[in-house]
């Protein structure tokens, strides 16, 4: 998928996580996740923490080429040990504390996202950046693991909310291209699963059957691991 496309995906998704959560009051914000062990309130910081990397990244140019794609990304390694882990949940909640009420953090996550979109789309198609964990990758690449994290996560606080998903079509095209590759058509058909419950399943969040585990390893699911 080119930087554009990516982007306008991205945008478009990270637009309907800020209206949906624009719409929580009060207890909601308690709830629990299946994040654990975030609250909706941190589950939202941990996305914009997230998503806020990007600007120190643009902000740097390597000078060597990409080496790592956005299925790469999700291999399992240190990023994902218990230390990486409590590091992702200290920073979710500082970032959370640092917030004046509820109301700021969903506007904070919005501004943060339209300044990563506004950068973004200044830069070349072949821009290649650093992550916080060394690999060296095309930002299209970096942008598309930025779209499954507010993709996925979105299923999570949706269903902490219990509210119907709004996962976009594009994202969840984009996630399941993520994973499928070229055979993401034939899955779909195969499978017979909506967006939502096909990135519950392939990102572990809902069972999958010994049948439909057998029928995915076939047509070569990648799948993530993730924090």
């Amino acid at each position: 998928m080119n930087q554009g496309r990516v982007l306008d995906v991205f945008r478009c998704e990270a637009g309907e996580l800020s209206r949906a959560l624009t719409g929580v009051y009060g207890a909601e914000w308690e709830r629990p996740t299946r994040c654990a062990p975030w609250s909706v309130r941190e589950l939202l910081g941990h996305v914009r923490v997230a998503t806020a990397w990007l600007p120190d990244m643009l902000a740097a140019s390597p000078s060597v080429a990409a080496e790592v794609s956005a299925a790469e990304y999700y291999r399992p390694d240190d990023r994902y040990a218990p230390e990486a882990n409590r590091d992702r949940i200290d920073l979710a909640r500082a970032h959370v504390a640092a917030q004046p009420s509820d109301a700021a953090l969903v506007d904070d996550f919005t501004a943060t996202w339209e300044q990563v979109d506004r950068l973004c789309r200044a830069e070349p198609e072949d821009r290649v950046v650093r992550t916080r964990h060394g690999d060296v990758m095309l930002l299209s690449e970096f942008l598309l693991t930025r779209v499954v994290e507010v993709a996925v996560h979105g299923l999570d606080l949706a269903d902490a909310l219990g509210r119907e998903p709004w996962l976009t079509p594009q994202a969840g095209d984009a996630v399941l291209g993520l994973l499928l590759g070229p055979n993401q058509e034939a899955a779909a058909q195969d499978l017979d699963w909506d967006h939502p419950e096909f990135l519950r399943k392939a990102t572990g969040r809902a069972p999958v059957h010994e049948a439909d585990a057998a029928r995915l390893e076939q047509l070569g699911i990648r799948w993530l691991t993730t924090g």
